[in-house]
């Protein structure tokens, strides 16, 4: 069957498509540039998202101490032992909101990351109460000349469960700063959790609908996992009746259910999160790593003779 995407793949990949953008594979290099969120320093609230601990994703080498050449050079190497064909890294900064700060200063620091050696581009996370024209006039005479990606983090459609937990801003503030990063030309990713307490699977379900109308470039989404140290974690052990996580092979239906929904214009970077077996503070699917699910997606994908986007109806 030939895809919308071009190839043989039951969904637009992330790897196939920069494969098909550059010619080769390019790498992200995480780098932690000592950011914080506004609703962790006062700006909006403090204590942060309540599943949030940087540390259980950010790599050993990721430290904000260290310069941003200094990260992405032994970001490289890191990268080199399981990655040795990589060519071209993106540079990849990931920590809390990296766009939360004056203009001036990120300038100085995506410049920093942009002239070493081989960076092609930036993928920046961010918050969509911490962009505004000036800093997307910035990024678009950027994206003119390099890759440039903001990803936001809408994590919910449903702005209960965003106060749930404690994100401080609505889902129509990351619709609305979504559109108006692509008005600019500026390419935009998303990021959505499955299993946020008091939502429903057909609730999680219909967000397929309400993204897929977006003009979202990459999306990513993330199985929700307890992680130690943080406020969800306390909630948890108190009342682990409040949250419904997926099992593996619950999630493998739902996410194959999921993707038959979403816009198959949408490269999807990754299907689930991966946090170190140390940081775990509820049920895990036994520590598989990220590829290894990825497969077991695929090939849920070809038993049920299904694909991204097989159900998507545009509005």
């Amino acid at each position: 069957m030939d895809y919308p995407w071009g190839y043989n793949k039951r969904y637009n990949s992330y790897s196939e498509y920069f494969r098909r953008e550059f010619g080769t594979r390019a790498q992200k290099v995480t780098i932690d540039a000592g950011f914080s969120c506004p609703n962790r320093d006062g700006t909006k609230g403090t204590g942060g998202c309540t599943y949030c601990n940087n540390d259980a994703f950010n790599p050993s080498y990721c430290q904000p101490g260290k310069s941003i050449s200094l990260q992405i050079s032994e970001g490289v190497e890191f990268h080199k032992v399981r990655y040795r064909r990589a060519a071209n890294y993106l540079a990849y900064f990931q920590a809390y909101s990296n766009t939360h700060a004056p203009l001036d200063q990120l300038i100085r620091l995506y410049d920093e990351a942009l002239s070493f050696p081989g960076v092609i581009g930036l993928v920046i996370g961010t918050r969509p109460d911490c962009i505004d024209e000036q800093k997307l006039e910035y990024f678009a005479r950027l994206a003119e000349n390099k890759y440039v990606i903001l990803e936001y983090g809408i994590e919910s459609c449903y702005n209960p469960t965003l106060e749930r937990i404690n994100r401080l801003h609505t889902f129509e503030e990351s619709a609305e700063a979504i559109r108006k990063t692509a008005s600019y030309g500026i390419k935009t990713g998303a990021h959505l959790i499955f299993g946020l307490p008091g939502e429903s699977r057909e609730q999680m379900l219909a967000e397929a609908d309400i993204v897929s109308e977006l003009p979202v470039n990459n999306i990513k989404f993330h199985q929700l996992q307890i992680i130690k140290n943080t406020r969800m974690a306390a909630d948890f052990e108190i009342h682990p009746e409040n949250f419904e996580l997926f099992s593996l092979d619950e999630y493998l239906r739902f996410i194959v259910r999921f993707v038959e929904k979403l816009n198959p214009e949408m490269v999807i970077e990754r299907f689930t999160g991966e946090a170190p077996p140390r940081f775990q503070a509820g049920p895990t699917w036994g520590n598989l790593r990220t590829d290894v699910v990825q497969r077991m997606i695929e090939n849920e994908l070809e038993l049920q003779n299904t694909w991204q986007g097989k159900l998507f109806q545009s509005a």
